[in-house]
């Protein structure tokens, strides 16, 4: 009974534990990429870019066909056996193979190849793109999360306090110190404290839920794990947006994409010019076909087929070069074409640059803005932290109305939720400008 009794606790305390897991950062970022469809969408299209290089490179290899046929004629025909044209009734078919190569066609199969590995490597950095704005999304619920927990904590705390001046108000009520008025007011700010409390609450639980829909899990019983985000200071800042755009130019896919799209023009110009070049191809076959007479008179047969297949064996080989004159300026055009939608990929390259060179201007300015903003709440709040004790005393000496006094506790009230607010802005906007850098680690 023992025994069971022990395995029993040890069971309950694993199911407990396995229900309240806390999820890490790396583990929300891995479980998102590994769950959205999105991206699970554009793995696919990796995969059809690698059938597109299998499929540019079999134009390399000959093709390889089989034919057969047959026919019945009546009335006049030829007749396999005496090879004379006679009135029968005959059976006959045929057998061969044909294979085609292409020996050169001004190169572009080979540039067709290249043009196909090219279209991986697109895939992956479209891949890697969307890949990099769901871990920033993920960062950025999982900080939601937690500043929506460090201000359940400032309410809570604010509610202690307001249970514990209630009981001190009851005892100077119940010593004639104060009026009851006083104490009733006392309550009502202990009940819209407690109210807060319920209100912090239920922004936490949307938090939680917003994360758990991203990762795609049971909102139930969701949490994530705490991450102890350190009182911020400008070494965080960068010494300049500058330092961040040249960083990024060599990390972020969409301009590594938009450099493969000038490449993949230049392979188009390369398949348009291989037009004016002549096309050669080799061809081989080989045939037979076998004949039955229906009407043969008694004491004559057919000669057997394996024999006649045999006999009527034959085969070539052969080669056809074509040289291209004049086509109604087709391939000019074409090669016009291209040259055109090489320049429309340079001006996007720089279009992308100058995007994200204003992106990472705004977020620098962001930044900047954000540590100021956190540098004033700090200041506020320990001004903030000083008037309310000082406020306490006056008031429990009876230098300050109870009025006067909540006035003063309700800006404090303010400060550490703007002083939450504003660590936790001021840090996200730090991590998307190490993500501009290549620097956010999970």
């Amino acid at each position: 009974m023992k025994t069971k009794l022990i395995l029993f606790v040890a069971l309950c305390t694993s199911i407990a534990t396995f229900s309240q897991k806390k999820w890490t950062l790396k583990e929300a970022v891995d479980q998102a990429l590994a769950k959205n469809i999105s991206i699970q969408q554009n793995k696919l299209s990796v995969e059809l870019a690698k059938k597109n290089v299998e499929i540019a490179k079999g134009n390399f290899l000959p093709n390889l066909n089989g034919n057969t046929g047959g026919n019945l004629n009546f009335g006049s025909g030829f007749d396999p056996v005496s090879n004379n044209r006679i009135s029968t009734s005959i059976f006959g078919g045929s057998v061969g193979l044909s294979s085609g190569y292409t020996v050169f066609n001004g190169f572009r199969n080979t540039n067709t190849y290249k043009q196909a590995q090219l279209g991986v490597e697109t895939s992956l950095y479209d891949l890697k793109q969307i890949e990099n704005d769901i871990s920033l999304r993920v960062v950025n619920t999982y900080l939601n999360v937690l500043f929506a927990k460090e201000n359940l904590g400032v309410a809570k705390v604010q509610a202690e306090i307001s249970k514990k001046q209630i009981e001190a108000a009851n005892a100077r009520f119940e010593a004639g110190v104060i009026a009851k008025g006083e104490l009733l007011n006392f309550k009502s700010t202990a009940a819209n404290d407690l109210q807060n409390v319920i209100l912090q609450e239920n922004a936490l639980d949307l938090a939680l839920l917003n994360i758990a829909q991203l990762l795609q899990e049971p909102t139930e019983n969701f949490d994530v794990a705490s991450i102890e985000v350190e009182t911020p200071s400008a070494n965080l800042l960068y010494a300049n947006s500058s330092s961040v755009f040249k960083k990024s130019l060599d990390y972020m896919p969409e301009i590594a994409r938009a450099k493969l799209d000038i490449k993949n023009a230049d392979f188009n110009i390369a398949i348009a010019k291989g037009s004016f070049l002549p096309t050669i191809t080799a061809s081989a076959g080989l045939s037979t076909n076998y004949g039955f007479n229906l009407n043969l008179p008694d004491g004559v047969s057919n000669t057997a087929l394996f024999t006649q297949l045999d006999n009527n064996l034959g085969y070539g080989l052969g080669f056809n070069v074509s040289i291209p004159i004049f086509n109604r300026f087709q391939t000019k055009n074409r090669v016009s074409q291209s040259l055109i939608n090489k320049e429309i990929s340079e001006t996007r390259l720089e279009s992308q640059k100058l995007q994200l060179k204003q992106t990472i201007e705004q977020a620098f300015l962001d930044v900047k803005s954000g540590l100021k903003a956190f540098e004033a709440a700090k200041i506020s709040l320990d001004a903030q932290k000083e008037a309310f004790k000082n406020a306490q005393e006056r008031y429990n000496y009876g230098a300050m109305t109870l009025f006067d006094f909540d006035l003063v506790r309700t800006r404090l009230v303010n400060a550490e939720g703007a002083m939450i607010r504003s660590k936790y802005d001021y840090v996200f906007k730090t991590k998307v400008l190490q993500f501009y850098s290549g620097e956010l680690v999970f």
